[in-house]
């Protein structure tokens, strides 16, 4: 029996048309993409479009857009077999991530796409990414939340935008692919989760909950002191150098973060490299954030450990957020 996909169309590059003022978000999405399609129904699984009324712009993204892109996913979850979001680019990791989180024991594909060129353009990779997801979703069995990006089938929670203008603008540089598209389409099914039972509860997020501090040289302490003394922030992303080594010189920073840590503010250690993981304590530096307190981030990105310890704040006691973002959860992280 033929499966059925939702495309959700959320925004992003995927869907835009040139402008004066560059791309900018159109409606019709949906007569645009079956027009492309035209005589090749039935080589694809059965699929509807579904448009967002209001389209985003992902650099325009916020915490509230992830509860309200899975409550569209929930409420059509009983009736297709698998989805496929059109995103933007910019923040497509952040909310490939979240989502990660949100469906955990998900039985079912979520994969998130968009383009580097718009369907509109005559020469794009806008129809290649989304006829490939089609694909994937429509023929496998994949029970997370990937990004599927110029061939590449990635876990959504390890995925990262690598390149500005590079038609394969996503990796995940510290897991392998999930899948693979050449002349054949490959699925690596020893590298993908368990199907679980779907039992989703939507968390409403603060967005003041959770900031970034990025770690460089002379960074003053009263960065750390702006972000970290504000009452509505729980978490913090700690970005430093190499191994997760902090600038531990900088005693009034140190001091900062400890009694942040103190006050019960979570703190995440996670590196700026693009591969490799954190050990905090390889160095006499790392071994300072030990000591305060500071909960070492492994190889998590960015984009996964801000959006988990979102997650986390907002579902979780704050003594059970803390253990957890140690712990892997659903691949987002190495055991």
């Amino acid at each position: 029996m033929k499966r059925k996909i939702l495309i959700i169309y959320a925004g992003g590059t995927i869907g835009m048309q040139a402008s004066e003022n560059g791309y900018v978000p159109v409606a019709g999405f949906e007569q645009q993409l079956r027009e492309q399609l035209d005589g090749h129904a039935g080589q694809l699984p059965g699929f509807d479009v579904l448009e967002l009324a209001q389209l985003i712009d992902s650099a325009n993204l916020q915490p509230h857009h992830w509860t309200e892109l899975a409550r569209v996913i929930q409420q059509y979850w009983p009736l297709y077999d698998g989805f496929i979001l059109l995103h933007g680019t910019d923040t497509m990791a952040y909310t490939a991530s979240m989502l990660s989180f949100i469906f955990q024991g998900m039985d079912k594909p979520v994969i998130v796409t968009g383009s580097q060129i718009p369907l509109s353009e005559l020469r794009n990779d806008a129809r290649d990414n989304l006829l490939t997801s089609l694909m994937f979703a429509g023929r496998y069995d994949i029970p997370e939340v990937c990004i599927c990006f110029n061939g590449r089938l990635l876990r959504g929670n390890r995925s990262r935008k690598v390149k500005t203008t590079g038609l394969d603008a996503f990796d995940s540089p510290n897991a392998g692919w999930l899948g693979q598209v050449g002349i054949n389409i490959d699925l690596y099914s020893e590298r993908l989760l368990p199907a679980g039972k779907a039992d989703f509860a939507l968390p409403a997020f603060n967005p003041e909950a959770v900031v970034v501090l990025p770690v460089y040289p002379g960074v003053p302490a009263r960065i750390a002191r702006d972000l970290l003394n504000h009452k509505e922030v729980k978490g913090v992303i700690l970005h430093t150098y190499g191994a997760g080594n902090p600038p531990d010189a900088n005693g009034e920073l140190m001091a900062e973060l400890e009694g942040a840590v103190k006050r019960g503010v979570i703190i995440v250690n996670v590196t700026q490299c693009l591969q490799g993981s954190v050990i905090q304590g390889a160095y006499a530096t790392g071994a300072t954030l030990n000591r305060i307190g500071v909960v070492p981030g492994c190889d998590l990105t960015l984009e996964a450990a801000f959006t988990k310890l979102h997650y986390l704040l907002a579902t979780q006691s704050p003594e059970s957020a803390r253990e957890m973002m140690s712990r892997n959860v659903c691949g987002e992280m190495t055991e």
